[in-house]
Parts: C-alpha cells; sequence; structure tokens
C-alpha cells in the first residue's frame, strides 16, 4: 500500500499526551506502523560520557503510532490523506481541500 504520510511531512498529533502538537516527520518506520516527528513524545535519555560525546540527560524524540498522526493541510487543519491519479502519475490529496500535497 502506498505511503499516506512521509518523512517531511507537517503532521498534527491526533491523540496522546501531545494532542494538538504540530512538528515535521524525521523519520518513518511503515513495518511497526511509527514514526518519528521533530518535537513530538520527547524522552530524557541519561547518556554516559565518553571521548567522542558530552554525557547527561540528552531529550530524544521517541516514534508515535501513525494512526495518532495526520497531516497538515494549506488551511493549517487535520486532513486526511487520499491518492488520485494526474498525468499518469499517482499523487497524494488534501481530502478537505483536494489539494496535492
Amino acid at each position: 500500500m502506498a505511503a499516506k504520510l512521509k518523512k517531511g511531512d507537517k503532521v498534527v498529533v491526533l491523540a496522546g499526551k501531545d494532542k494538538g502538537k504540530t512538528g515535521a516527520i524525521v523519520s518513518v518506520d511503515p513495518k511497526a506502523g511509527k514514526a518519528v516527528v521533530d518535537g513530538v513524545n520527547v524522552a530524557i535519555r541519561h547518556t554516559r560520557q565518553s571521548q567522542t560525546s558530552q554525557g547527561g540527560r540528552l531529550p530524544k524524540a521517541l516514534p508515535i503510532d501513525l494512526s495518532n498522526l495526520a497531516i497538515v493541510d494549506a488551511n493549517g487543519k487535520a486532513t486526511r490523506v487520499g491518492f488520485r491519479m494526474e498525468d499518469g502519475k499517482k499523487v497524494r490529496f488534501a481530502k478537505t481541500t483536494g489539494d496535492v500535497i
């Protein structure tokens, strides 16, 4: 199945502790059905100091389920993603506005 959400898409969180927050997708794991969104679902990870890196408490964005994310349309609202053929190519479009993503 084609990917409705891809790396670089601007999304909004629909459910969970970060509901309402927006950010860009950093990476997607389609097999697990999860994505890492910049600035969302952030946890503190404690790392030991080494010769290459400074140790301490580092914030890290953890994966969030794709079902809890929705793409943001041109109006800044959450929308669903549809597919259609244009000039022989399959393109994604926003269901609310009909604009190509």
